[in-house]
């Protein structure tokens, strides 16, 4: 039986898509991990989203829905401001706020766990 979580966690999503090899499968595994997570008792404190995983906070991705259940309850939403723009996403986040690497930087550093995807 899952014990309940101590301290802070952060979740750490660097790629639009879970795994390495097949990136449509590793799309889809992404999309229902993010839903599972949603809808579990125990979630991270923040899920910070960097290189192609900020393309998960934007309008109409896939995971959008999710994401906002997640803030609603109460998951802080970081996304990478530079990763935003290198992709020239920065005007279509829809979750989250954008964030830089400082803040991220301090994310991790105070966090009791940091669970890398």
């Amino acid at each position: 039986m899952p014990q309940t979580p101590t301290g802070k966690t952060t979740l750490l999503i660097a790629s639009q898509a879970l795994g390495r090899g097949d990136d449509q499968l590793g799309e889809a595994l992404i999309e229902k991990f993010i839903y599972t997570l949603s809808t579990m008792e125990h979630v991270p404190d923040t899920i910070v989203f960097l290189n192609s995983g900020v393309k998960l906070v934007v309008r109409n991705s896939l995971v959008q829905a999710d994401l906002e259940k997640l803030g609603s309850q109460g998951v802080r939403l970081l996304a990478c401001g530079t990763c935003l723009e290198y992709f020239s996403l920065q005007d279509r986040v829809a979750v989250g706020q954008v964030s830089n690497m400082k803040e991220i930087a301090e994310t991790l550093m105070v966090s009791d766990k940091v669970i890398s995807l």
